[in-house]
């Protein structure tokens, strides 16, 4: 009985997984299939006039799926079956990761720690200013600058520097930045690097292959958007560092796990989408069951917490909800333009759904926890949007939110190379 639950959820997650990329690739293909049904004004735009997107996703598309679809009924020739066995096979000792590991990194930190002298009001200035506006005013929200409560109604600023001072982790590492190196963008980029850590480590715990962690963390080390964002303050990284460690702990220390998860909240609460993400790590998890019930309890005392702290004051959040169904599909249609540096990521979509799908089916359930990762990735921006038009401007030109998926889909891609594959 609990085996046939466990196969129908992961055909579920499978095929809910599959339609939102799939319609998150007809979007990219056609851009303005959505923009002709829900943009607020009339324009003249021709719904299927493909992108430059339609040559390269469906020709990847295609030809992973012949591809995989011949290894997998032995029809490939020898050699090439043989070099796939031997891809899929291969490890590497734990001198040679330390060793890899650490010209890694030497590069990776050698390249980008110029950019710590980089003055960040040139590069984002409207975000720069509401985010030092409320530095000079945190923690306390007491002050006479015209755009601390109470705001009044549509000032979009006063709302978004309450926003800011809602993330208390965040705004005590920023802080702290400042007073202890003088410089606000040092913990960000020490966030980045631990970003990869906890990538290689979480990998390596759900493939058990350290050649998997490797590959992962080259991944997110060739994208455009980590490399682009991985020492800006204004956009940092300590939302998903937690978010991730507190996956991480779930099969290592579950009683720290849902601490983790609180510290990635107030950090940034776009994380709260990924809650019932987590939920269902939980249950594919290889810890008890009894651990499991005991894990998903302390989750739930992170609510109660969130709803305590928000119940003694007034929640901005409050403030800026707008629910409409058409800024959905607007944001969900952003992807394309949001990711067009990152071609790997939107090329390995639809193969890294269908391969964890496969995967799951050979009795690596962990796969199906990617899955659904890579799902709440994919909507958690259109799901804030619908429910609030204060974030749709900024998912157009903010990519830094999309890392999530950039790091699953790394991460998936990984699993692929496990030991039970």
């Amino acid at each position: 009985m609990q085996k046939a639950f466990s196969n129908v959820l992961s055909y579920l997650v499978f095929l809910s997984t599959i339609s939102i990329v799939i319609i998150s690739l007809f979007a990219i293909i056609f851009p303005g299939f959505f923009i002709s049904i829900y943009f607020p004004y009339n324009v003249e735009i021709v719904p299927f006039e493909p992108s430059i997107w339609l040559i390269p996703v469906s020709s990847f598309s295609f030809v992973f799926l012949v591809l995989g679809f011949v290894y997998y009924k032995r029809k490939l020739p020898v050699q090439v079956y043989k070099c796939i066995q031997f891809i899929l096979n291969f490890e590497i000792s734990k001198r040679i990761t330390v060793i890899l590991g650490i010209i890694i990194f030497v590069f990776y930190i050698g390249f980008s720690v110029n950019e710590l002298s980089i003055n960040e009001d040139g590069q984002f200035p409207d975000d720069y200013d509401i985010l030092m506006t409320a530095l000079q005013i945190w923690p306390s929200t007491e002050s006479d600058d015209i755009y601390v409560s109470p705001c009044s109604q549509g000032d979009r600023k006063c709302l978004m520097v309450q926003e800011q001072n809602s993330r208390y982790v965040r705004m005590l590492l920023l802080v702290s930045s400042i007073e202890i190196f003088q410089n606000i963008k040092i913990l960000p980029f020490v966030a980045s690097i631990s970003l990869l850590i906890v990538t290689f480590f979480l990998t390596y715990q759900i493939s058990h292959k350290r050649f998997s962690g490797i590959v992962a963390l080259l991944i997110i080390l060739q994208s455009h958007t980590f490399l682009f964002f991985d020492t800006v303050a204004v956009f940092e990284n300590f939302w998903i560092l937690f978010f991730l460690i507190s996956l991480y702990l779930i099969n290592r220390k579950w009683q720290l796990s849902s601490i983790l998860y609180l510290l990635a909240l107030f950090s940034k609460a776009f994380i709260f989408v990924f809650f019932l993400s987590t939920i269902f790590y939980i249950y594919r998890a290889r810890i008890s069951s009894r651990k499991k019930i005991w894990a998903m309890c302390s989750y739930g005392g992170v609510i109660l917490i969130i709803l305590a702290v928000f119940s003694f004051g007034d929640s901005v959040y409050s403030d800026i909800i707008n629910i409409s169904d058409s800024e959905f599909f607007l944001a969900l249609n952003t992807l394309g333009y949001t990711l067009r540096y990152d071609v790997f990521i939107i090329l390995s979509l639809l193969p890294v759904t269908i391969g964890l799908f496969f995967t799951s089916r050979r009795g690596f359930l962990q796969a199906d926890s990617i899955l659904i990762l890579i799902l709440a990735s994919l909507l958690a921006g259109p799901f804030i949007s619908m429910l609030t038009g204060f974030y749709l401007q900024q998912v157009l030109i903010l990519p830094y939110r999309l890392l999530p998926l950039i790091v699953f889909v790394a991460i998936g891609i990984g699993v692929f190379l496990s030991k039970k594959n």
